[in-house]
């Protein structure tokens, strides 16, 4: 008699196109059908797996948090995610991780978002450690000033005074935020290799921990 594997050992199944494709539906009732029923459970599946990762890395307890989109009414959203922050009952004031999807590619980032306290702190540390920042984040990662904004700019492209400008503004504005991280196309290969892609997401938090280190 054969056992099955149990879903823990199971492989990832990856994102696919009809993952993407999800964004292009029209009409909130439809979209968040759709994103229900294909997205949201290999979130739920991905919090599973990172969370005890996750845990380990950073010394304390991780919770995954699935994006809701509760409070939409009319306008469909552009993007979903799966957040890992230390509070059990919400991310969004805490520096956090994310993986998430827009229509176009996948991204998977630390996060310090406007309702967070810790913004100044992170600022502060930030412009203190330009030297490490540089030393430790590769210039192919992306920064950006804003999570509801598709993209960004590479630390390449930003160089110091970039960097400067949006630790200065992350520590002055209200409405500012900063996330860093890496884009991947949503018609690489590796999405559709979920061992590989799992990989590529601890590679890549393991790298950004120091940032998530420098907002306490």
């Amino acid at each position: 008699m054969v056992l099955q594997a149990t879903s823990e050992a199971a492989v990832f199944p990856g994102f696919s196109a009809t993952d993407f494709d999800v964004f292009e539906v029209p009409g909130l009732e439809a979209r968040m059908s759709l994103l229900i029923e294909r997205i949201r459970p290999k979130l739920h599946e991905l919090g599973e797996r990172l969370s005890p990762f996750l845990t380990e890395l950073c010394g304390e307890p991780m919770f995954p948090h699935v994006a809701k989109h509760a409070r939409r009414t009319i306008n469909p959203p552009n993007d979903t995610w799966i957040a890992f922050a230390p509070g059990k009952r919400g991310y969004k004031m805490f520096p956090h991780f994310q993986i998430g999807l827009f229509g176009s590619h996948l991204f998977v980032q630390f996060a310090i978002i406007y309702e967070s306290d810790n913004k100044s702190v992170f600022a502060e540390h930030a412009l203190n450690q330009l030297d490490d920042i540089a030393k430790h984040i590769p210039a192919h990662y992306v920064w950006s000033g804003n999570h509801m904004v598709p993209g960004g700019d590479t630390q390449a492209e930003l160089g110091a005074d970039g960097l400067v400008q949006l630790f200065e503004r992350l520590r002055t504005v209200k409405a500012s935020e900063a996330l860093c991280g890496i884009i991947i196309d949503r018609n690489d290969p590796l999405l559709l290799d979920g061992d590989a892609f799992i990989h590529k997401v601890k590679e890549t938090f393991t790298t950004v921990l120091p940032l998530y280190k420098m907002s306490f």
